[in-house]
């Protein structure tokens, strides 16, 4: 790998000598000069971006407003004007011309952003032929949320999923997910997944804002120009160039968070970022980013129980009326045994008398947990720290070196909630662009850091503790004594718990400190030693791109790509699953795309098509064509599009071996069924060992037949054991014989109980076995979505503006997860393992999670509006609202999948703002409102999935925010708040509760950029 990255930056580096040695500067130079106003107040304007169109060359006006600019070559050429809340203009420069003074109006006319994620070509985003979104400098900078990731929330059709402050996780059109790896986030071109976790780490540690300069989201299907995984949309964040945006900008923001469930409801929080950039003679620029967020995170407190064991719902379950209890943020006390299969093997071994066999009932009990707050570092941070330096080795290309690094504290939510502590995240970047073109390669490298597992943790500090293998055993006996003793079946649980708790290790002591210290330092799964919770990820990406736009041909426009990448497997071997020689996998994929647009019929109809080739290893090959039409009728434009996206096997559905408090976590390659043995020891779908379970358990009740039957052949062995106990007690002259049928009609009835105990349970899976069909793998290949999508685009007098689309698609071979059961115990000759017994019991049952591909089309579909007016003297209002459904819901769950749609029907936004209601002041608010929904994951209880149990309430949340601008002091006052008016609302199941935010926030700005 290291050869391969060396020969990567070489090939660069020897583009950018060539380029170096082939620039000659050009014996024809012009020189430029000026100044730039406003049109309405005459005031001189600073930062006004110059630029000659159609190359990299440009500059911007200074602090009284001037500007020069020396251009390699003859006029004539072209010159435009550009600033944030002004319109563009563009000067044709004549030979001869030297000084040029230009006006600039202010305008606030809704639709006139430029977008190029839609066809990576420049283009009025009305006219784009798939739905996009766009934030600009000025949107961001008047957001009323406290960032503006969390402003994407009021975007048309977007949800997120809040796992933490500082972790996000974005999403459109269903399937959402924490940590999604079906959308892509980029950074000024640059993949922002963590390389082991195929997901974006949402903004923690991102880009800084104060160098964000545009935002754009295309929802959806993006796979046809962007590659793998831009299946439910990309998000594109490009940040400011040293050339165009110099100068020192500052911000502080502070404020107070409020939730009242938190160990602390009010704490503060605290923001500082500060950038600095510098351009010399216009052909050298550089850029240094810093920033650093510190709070008390939001927590994670929903301690309902999720364990639906012993007739107890989520509804009224609790730890001290639930003997098995299991809470969504209470961890440790997922591990659950049946206290009649306890007894039974206690009276095996002797540690128990079979006589008190009778008082134990068929209960699930768990052992007692910790809660979310007495392990996880709520202690979040973020900082990053960003450079940047660009030269311009001529007028029509550009080269940039970029380093990206980012360092936090915080916490995320999988198949377990991580505490990821001094997590690290670092990019570097080198790329050579023009006007038409660009040629990059960059590396993402993750380092983990103090991550652990939680759920882990706290059942390692429990092993540590004491053995469950010595607590659960403990607690029956005890439980047993308490019933012979008298007590109630509530009391003698009672009793049996403290028993069995009694030392038990209290959060906060040196003692819990010391062993949770132990715990989270040692690696997953752990050694002979105990339990390991660490987490480690130090996986690399290594990645090479370029694209070109055809200039030349006149007739049509076209646009070509192509990329190649590798990820690099590194989690010291307990993450990922290693090969025959114990190495961590790596897996490369490459690709390549053509993009062709001609306008038809005086430029009213656009029409689109592109085709896109990728090939992961181990994979056969994909194609995603697109095909789009936009036709425009004044400032009205309709389009209809279709195209195919697909998401290869992430490195996590591929390699990934972990085992969490839920099952242990395996990739859908085949190796893994040959290394868990499943040919040999056949593993079952969890829907189907719940029917069975169901089924068993109904055949065990006195009133079935099965258990008549059971009792009526147990008291016939019964009496066949008493009569040859007696027998032999009449042979050795210990009873007379006139006394044996009165003996043996005694022992009978305490020996059937015994009986019966062992009868039961295999007679009910006897009659049952033909509910047991053992799974079958298939070949597991990429996720394919076929997508239509038609829309509506336009402005009405130049106030209204409206943006409407709808959407079907058809999901082929959809990954989704799949719990499998297998007999951890299995013995060809055991009754338990040939009856499946064994798959009843979580002490003797292993359990598995895989990705595995759907056989039938999953159908999506689901529309949006948004509305935005702009009333007279600047006040704007707008909204929108989105639908989305997943189709033939109740025949999936019938199937038993779980397809994770984790998307309210309908969610909508309502805005109203002010850039300046009077002067220097503004203002904007806005509301959001969601539906309820059904959450699924990997973190909820499997049946409590299943079941459909796991709901997120509806929630609607009030945000607001007043700026004042400060002219003399170039500096903006912004003073707001989020989620006013609410107790709090959960995006997640298991993840934190979100409070309200109150904030002030001062930014300087040398520019006022």
């Amino acid at each position: 790998m290291k050869n391969f990255t060396r020969k990567i930056w070489s090939s660069v580096l020897s583009v950018v000598v060539f380029l170096l040695l082939g620039s000659t500067v050009s014996l024809a130079q012009t020189t430029i000069s000026g100044t730039v106003t406003d049109a309405n107040t005459k005031e001189t304007l600073l930062g006004v971006n110059i630029q000659v169109k159609g190359k990299v060359t440009g500059t911007i006006s200074d602090l009284s407003g001037k500007y020069s600019l020396k251009v390699n070559q003859e006029a004539p050429f072209t010159l435009v004007f550009s600033m944030v809340g002004f319109g563009t203009k563009e000067v044709e420069i004549n030979r001869g011309m030297s000084t040029l003074s230009v006006e600039l109006t202010e305008t606030s006319v809704l639709g006139q952003d430029v977008v190029v994620s839609a066809s990576r070509v420049e283009e009025s985003i009305l006219r784009s032929p798939v739905s996009v979104e766009k934030m600009n400098i000025l949107a961001i900078r008047n957001v009323p949320q406290a960032s503006f990731y969390d402003a994407l929330n009021n975007l048309k059709g977007v949800e997120m999923s809040t796992q933490s402050l500082t972790f996000k996780s974005f999403n459109t059109r269903g399937f959402n997910a924490n940590g999604n790896v079906r959308t892509v986030q980029l950074i000024d071109g640059m993949d922002n997944q963590a390389p082991g976790l195929n997901f974006s780490v949402g903004n923690i540690v991102g880009i800084p804002e104060l160098d964000l300069e545009s935002v754009e989201l295309l929802p959806g299907a993006a796979s046809a120009l962007y590659g793998p995984n831009a299946i439910n949309g990309i998000l594109l964040m490009n940040s400011k160039s040293p050339f165009l945006y110099q100068g020192l900008s500052v911000n502080v923001r502070s404020g107070l968070m409020d939730q009242q469930d938190r160990t602390t409801a009010q704490t503060g929080f605290y923001d500082f970022s500060a950038r600095f950039a510098k351009a010399f003679s216009n052909k050298v620029a550089f850029k240094v980013n810093f920033s650093y967020l510190k709070a008390d995170d939001w927590q994670a407190n929903d301690f309902r129980d999720q364990s639906l064991l012993n007739g107890f719902r989520i509804s009224n379950g609790r730890r001290d009326t639930n003997p098995g209890y299991n809470g969504v943020n209470v961890y440790g006390d997922e591990t659950n045994v049946n206290m009649f299969s306890t007894a039974q093997s206690m009276i095996s071994a002797g540690a128990l008398p079979a006589a008190v066999l009778p008082l134990i009932p068929q209960t699930s009990i768990s052992r007692t947990g910790y809660r979310e707050s007495d392990l996880a570092d709520y202690g979040t941070k973020s900082l990053k720290f960003n450079a940047a330096l660009h030269y311009r080795i001529n007028d029509r290309v550009e080269a940039i070196i970029q380093g990206n690094y980012g360092f936090g504290t915080t916490v995320y939510t999988g198949a377990d909630r991580y505490s990821i502590a001094n997590f690290q995240l670092s990019q570097l970047k080198a790329e050579l662009k023009g006007a038409n073109w660009f040629l990059r390669a960059y590396t993402t490298q993750e380092r983990s850091g103090d991550a652990f597992a939680v759920g882990i943790a706290a059942q390692g500090i429990n092993e540590a503790w004491k053995p469950s293998t010595l607590w659960f055993p403990q607690y029956v006996g005890a439980f047993a004594q308490a019933r012979a003793g008298g007590l109630s079946e509530v009391l003698a649980h009672d009793a049996a718990r403290k028993f069995a708790d009694q030392g038990r290790l209290i959060p906060g002591t040196p003692e819990f400190e010391a062993a949770k210290n132990n715990v989270v330092n040692l690696p997953i799964p752990g050694n002979a030693s105990g339990v390991g919770a660490k987490f480690v990820d130090k996986t690399n990406l290594y990645h090479l791109e370029g694209s070109y736009q055809f200039k030349e041909i006149k007739w049509a426009d076209f646009v070509i790509g192509a990329n190649f990448r590798v990820f690099e497997l590194n989690s010291d071997k307990t993450l990922f699953a290693t090969d025959d020689n114990g190495k961590e996998f790596t897996n490369n994929e490459h690709g390549a795309y053509i993009q062709g647009a001609k306008s038809l019929f005086d430029d009213k109809l656009r029409l689109t098509a592109s085709a896109r080739y990728d090939k992961k290893e181990r994979f056969k090959g994909q194609v995603s064509p697109r095909v789009s039409a936009v036709y425009t009728e004044g400032t009205h434009n309709f389009r209809a599009s279709f195209q195919t996206g697909f998401r290869m096997p992430t490195t996590q559905d591929l390699f990934i071996d972990l085992v969490t408090p839920q099952a242990r976590l395996i990739g859908g390659l085949p190796f893994f069924r040959d290394r868990y043995k499943f040919a040999t020891n056949p593993a079952y779908t969890l829907a189907t060992v719940t029917q069975f379970g169901g089924a068993v358990l109904s055949a065990t009740q006195p009133s079935s037949p099965v258990y008549q039957a059971s009792i009526q052949q147990a008291t016939q062995l019964a009496i066949t054991q008493a009569t040859a106990i007696v027998t032999a007690q009449v042979q050795a002259g210990t009873l007379p014989a006139a006394q044996a049928p009165a003996a043996i009609a005694a022992l009978v009835p305490t020996i059937v109980p015994t009986i019966a105990a062992q009868l039961v349970p295999v007679n009910a899976a006897t009659a049952n076995q033909a509910l047991l069909v053992p799974f079958k793998a298939e070949e597991f290949k990429p996720e394919i979505v076929q997508s239509y999508e038609l829309g509506y685009k336009g402005l009405f007098a130049n106030k209204l503006l409206v943006d409407a689309y709808g959407y079907y698609n058809n999901f082929e071979n959809f990954i989704g997860g799949q719990v499998l059961v297998q007999d951890r115990n299995y013995v060809a000759t055991s009754p338990a393992s040939t009856l499946g017994l064994n798959l009843l019991n979580s002490s003797t049952r292993s359990v598995y999670s895989l990705p595995v591909n759907r056989k039938e089309i999953i159908k999506s579909y689901g529309w949006a509006v948004g509305l935005d007016y702009r009333l007279p003297k600047n006040y704007t209002i707008g909204g929108n609202v989105s639908y989305n459904k997943l189709q033939d819901l109740e025949k999936l769950r019938a199937s038993g999948f779980q397809p994770s749609f984790n998307t309210p029907e309908f969610r909508y936004v309502l805005n109203f703002a002010n850039r300046e209601i009077v002067k220097n002041i503004g203002f904007s608010m806005s509301y959001r409102w969601q539906d309820e929904f059904v959450w699924q994951s990997s973190f909820v209880n499997a049946d409590v999935s299943t079941f459909q149990l796991s709901k997120m309430p509806a929630f609607g949340t009030f945000d607001a925010q007043v700026s004042l601008k400060m002219k003399s002091l170039k500096s903006n006052l912004k003073i707001g708040g989020n989620n006013m008016f609410s107790d709090g609302y959960r995006q997640a199941w298991g993840n934190p509760t979100v409070g309200s935010m109150y904030y002030v926030s001062l930014t300087f700005d040398e520019f006022l950029n």
